[in-house]
């Protein structure tokens, strides 16, 4: 039987089934688990002794041979042991008779001591001819979990524990921001919080500066860093976050298309501003991730609008005439644009009614 709440509940080693099965997407659930299951296996253990934890994966090892390890005795004698067996849920449809009888004569009667976890990654539904072989056991002999990928109470809930375990809290502001740049991915989730409870060393409070500060440049698409340096009209901090871009191994056309997005909603704005839209109406169109609760709101919001006002229709004319010039030049030869894309910035950053070398562009003067 299925039990959802098997992620959530307390591990008792007085009461261990002999094979944990987890099946689904969000497979950093498991390994959470599996993390907490190993700690209860050595509690109470003698000092020197170790728990033995072997790993299969089922594309390169046989059911027959993983149970057959199953009932030998742990190598050392050592009174605690598990198997943790991996399988592709796409390419592991189903098990043969063979195989079923193997791991049914296994569960009437398992080596004590002996714990094998069994991960099924991927989408695989209650439907799945694995999935339903496994559920058909008693708890008590196999219990298992549906790894479904975390969403909103159930998201920020983990995130809480997370937060807790680190003696750490965060602001709702904090966490919701930090979801918008992360996303539902639990591991690149685990390591954001990682960073960002370093991040604050001695403070308990996080908050929605401290994941701007830490995480805002891992955001899919990765381009908030650079978007939030642009609108500050931030030399320096463009020109560093371009350049860690580049280092990190970010594809051209990602951050040509970055900037172009900037240039794009600084033109909407434009038109929208022409056609007497109220302005909070306009950024809560554009910046949805900023809210007007935020504390950093009427910050931002300045800061968009300045840059908006500081272009001229020509201006923009020009600048999107450059940038379809540079990525023409991505797309169509191996030129290295990192020197023509800084020496775009500093000219939208910077220009002061002149032309700068290097550059295509030519100002039609200051706004």
């Amino acid at each position: 039987m299925v039990d959802s709440y098997l992620l959530e509940r307390e591990i008792k080693r007085e009461s261990l089934p002999a094979c944990y099965f987890f099946f689904g997407e969000e497979t950093y659930l498991a390994e959470e688990f599996l993390q907490e299951l190993k700690k209860v296996m050595t509690a109470d253990e003698e000092k020197g002794v170790s728990l033995q934890v072997e790993k299969f994966n089922l594309s390169e090892t046989r059911w027959a041979d993983i149970i057959d390890l199953a009932r030998t005795v742990p190598f050392f004698f050592a009174p605690r042991r598990l198997l943790v067996v991996e399988g592709d849920a796409e390419k592991l449809t189903e098990l043969s008779p063979g195989e079923e009888s193997i791991l049914k004569d296994y569960f009437r009667s398992p080596l004590s001591g002996t714990v094998l976890a069994v991960i099924l990654a991927g989408k695989a539904k209650k439907s799945h001819a694995v999935v339903r072989f496994f559920s058909k056991f008693p708890s008590s002999a196999v219990a298992s979990a549906e790894l479904k990928p975390l969403k909103e109470e159930k998201l920020y809930a983990w995130i809480d524990r997370k937060l807790v375990a680190r003696g750490k809290r965060a602001t709702f502001e904090a966490k919701k921001r930090l979801i918008e740049v992360v996303g539902s991915d639990l591991r690149r989730m685990a390591n954001e919080l990682e960073k960002v409870t370093n991040f604050v060393d001695d403070k308990k409070d996080i908050e929605i500066e401290d994941i701007h500060q830490v995480c805002g440049w891992v955001k899919p698409g990765i381009g908030w860093e650079l978007t939030n340096s642009l609108e500050r009209a931030d030399v320096k901090q463009s020109l560093l976050v371009l350049n860690q871009l580049f280092r990190d191994g970010a594809k051209e056309e990602m951050i040509v298309g970055i900037i172009a997005n900037f240039f794009r909603d600084v033109l909407a704005a434009k038109v929208w501003l022409k056609e007497k839209r109220d302005k909070k109406e306009i950024f809560a169109r554009l910046r949805p991730f900023i809210q007007s609760t935020f504390s950093n709101y009427p910050e931002k919001l300045r800061e968009f609008f300045a840059r908006v006002e500081s272009f001229s229709w020509e201006e923009l004319g020009k600048i999107f005439e450059e940038l379809a010039k540079i990525d023409a030049l991505v797309k169509t030869s191996d030129s290295w644009i990192q020197p023509r894309l800084e020496t775009f910035l500093l000219d939208c950053l910077t220009r002061k009614g002149k032309k700068r070398v290097g550059t295509d562009l030519t100002w039609a003067g200051g706004s």
